[in-house]
This record gives structure tokens, C-alpha cells and sequence, in this order.
């Protein structure tokens, strides 16, 4: 079994980051939240209408006799220069949170694994009637992932 994943992470390392993030939120006091619903209705911004958005400023800053009148051009312009902003802050973190996420799942699959590998060990140990396991072999049984009590009684019958 490769073991990828070999981190340990001190107590103070986790409040500095932890700290961290308080100052990131701190410096970006007027985030929101969206509802589910608000996320899969609203117009969204991607790469390729970055262009087009910018674009469609620079054209209205250069043509303000045709801007509607109910057009608020220095929101406009200040929401523009938001996602331009925000992307220097979102890009790194989403490689951060990627990176956070890929070790995360790495380190609890090779756990997982080593559980299975001392579960099953068990398992055979208490099978063969070693003395003393049959106690730590009904315990990891009962809390086996996807095994319920009532499976466990099942299958017991």
C-alpha cells in the first residue's frame, strides 16, 4: 500500500491558519451568500464574457448619450472592477482549496484502507478463535460503513 499522504499539522499551525482566514473575511466585509435558487437563476460571468462585459463599459463610458437612464454606470463600473479584484483573491484560493481538498481525501482514503486492512484482519483473528478479539470484532462490525444494526441482526439470524 503507497502512502502519498504523510502530514502532520501542529496545533499552532492550524490557529495561524485558522487566524488567517479570520483576516481575509475581515478585509472582505461585504461578501454574500447566495440561495440555491439565486445561483442557478442569476445571469453568471464567465471567461468568455469577460470580454464582452468589459467591453460593453468601455463602450458605454465612451458613448453615455446612449446609456439607458436607469443604468447606474458607476455601479457598473465598480462591479466590473469587483470580479477583477475578487479573481486575484478566488484564483489562489481555489488552488488552495484544491490542494486542501485532493490531500484530505488522499490521507482518508489511505486510512480507510488501513482500517480495512485491520478490520479484516480481525475479522480472521476472530474467526479462528483468538482469545480477546471477538469483543473489538462485534464493535468495528456494528460501526462497519453501510452496515446497519438491523443487518448485522439479519444476517446474525
Amino acid at each position: 500500500m503507497e502512502n502519498k499522504v504523510s502530514v502532520t499539522i501542529s496545533e499552532e499551525a492550524i490557529n495561524n491558519i485558522n487566524e488567517a482566514i479570520k483576516t481575509i473575511i475581515q478585509n472582505l466585509p461585504d461578501l454574500i451568500n447566495l440561495t440555491q435558487e439565486e445561483r442557478q437563476t442569476i445571469p453568471k460571468m464567465g471567461d468568455k464574457t469577460v470580454a464582452f462585459v468589459s467591453k460593453n463599459l468601455e463602450y458605454a463610458k465612451q458613448n453615455p448619450r446612449v446609456v439607458p437612464a436607469f443604468l447606474n454606470m458607476p455601479e457598473f463600473e465598480k462591479d466590473v472592477v469587483a470580479v477583477t479584484d475578487l479573481q486575484k483573491v478566488l484564483i489562489p484560493l481555489e488552488q488552495l482549496y484544491e490542494k486542501l481538498n485532493d490531500t484530505t481525501l488522499q490521507a482518508g482514503s489511505e486510512a480507510y484502507t488501513a482500517a480495512l486492512i485491520f478490520y479484516y484482519a480481525i475479522k480472521g483473528a476472530a474467526k479462528a478463535g483468538e482469545p480477546g478479539v471477538k469483543t473489538v470484532y462485534d464493535d468495528l462490525q456494528s460501526r462497519f460503513p453501510g452496515r446497519g444494526k438491523n443487518e448485522n441482526a439479519t444476517k446474525n439470524k
